[in-house]
């Protein structure tokens, strides 16, 4: 039976979480799961990958997520003759000191925007790994620490667009979530073509510090997950090792990001305990990037989502009390 616990006690009003969720739906009008799915990311301390079609906001989502914080902003647009140091920065010899000094590249930021990430090479786009998973950069054999917060919010357009490498899997299991946005509905498009558009990102207001973020992402921890709402998660990693569709299951970094996840979106949603209904509806965002199909489904034209929700359907779902 799972057991409900008061252990979250945030040191910054929930309501303040409230009004980074509104002012984000302003920017991206008619997607409140898309909203609160990408709060539950940079809580979780997580990096964010947004992945559709050209011009349904994802850049507009991403610099408004990052300008709600009071932070250092930087965005690079990915193209295929970036390179690493393009990214990370670059040692260069100063003729007037006689030294060797460390020119750092936008990765030193709090928020980087990774614009269309999947239109650089493959050789560029693993400059960011070393950077989203240990919060460092080395360059020429020395560490350069990463402030924080810290987080990546990365576009890409489907990677049957002309002039796109697909991201290796050791790039996508770095990001904690991966969504799409979709078209708006009826209403919400008909609103955005009356105004001209969103809301510019530029325009909204800073309702977090870097400080308080720091904060609330340190309390989200003490969000309770139950033992069996984790044997629940463990039991979903495991099946897709083992399901016959996938070709490669999902990685014990995965089953954190899906732990860490749930506790956010826990503490969005006004709660101090974690539900099955929180892993559930998580699972396909967290975990479906980094599942491979095997290739025979492919074949058969199934996707990873489709044999995701298979897994979780056929996973007992623990019993609340």
């Amino acid at each position: 039976m799972l057991q409900r616990e008061t252990t979250y006690s945030p040191p910054v009003s929930l309501s303040k979480l409230s009004e980074i969720e509104a002012a984000l739906g302003e920017a991206i009008r008619g997607k409140a799961e898309v909203v609160r799915l990408s709060l539950a990311c940079l809580l979780a301390r997580g990096h964010l990958l947004i992945e559709d079609v050209p011009g349904v906001g994802k850049t507009t989502l991403a610099q408004a997520l990052a300008r709600s914080v009071d932070s250092s902003f930087h965005r690079i647009q990915f193209t295929s003759d970036m390179l690493p140091s393009d990214v990370v920065g670059v040692t260069i010899y100063n003729a007037h000191t006689e030294e060797f000094e460390f020119k750092p590249g936008p990765v030193f930021t709090h928020f980087l925007l990774a614009d269309e990430i999947n239109r650089a090479t493959p050789k560029t786009q693993s400059a960011l790994l070393e950077a989203m998973n240990e919060l460092q950069v080395t360059i020429d054999g020395r560490s350069h620490p990463l402030d924080q917060p810290f987080m990546v919010v990365a576009t890409q357009n489907p990677v049957e667009h002309h002039g796109t490498y697909p991201l290796p899997e050791s790039q996508l299991d770095r990001f904690l979530m991966r969504i799409r946005i979709g078209y708006p509905d009826a209403a919400a498009e008909r609103e955005i073509v009356r105004r001209g558009g969103a809301q510019p990102a530029e325009n909204m207001r800073t309702v977090l510090s870097g400080d308080e973020l720091i904060a609330l992402q340190d309390a989200i921890a003490r969000v309770n997950v139950d033992e069996t709402l984790v044997d629940y998660m463990l039991a979903i990693v495991e099946r897709t090792r083992t399901h016959e569709s996938l070709a490669m299951g999902v990685s014990p970094r995965g089953a954190q990001a899906l732990y860490r996840a749930t506790q956010a979106l826990a503490a969005v949603e006004g709660r101090d305990y974690a539900t099955p209904d929180d892993v559930k509806r998580l699972a396909p965002f967290i975990l479906a990037h980094r599942a491979i199909l095997s290739s025979q489904s492919r074949l058969r034209g199934r996707d990873v989502e489709e044999v995701l929700q298979e897994v979780v359907d056929s996973v007992p779902v623990p019993v609340e009390g």
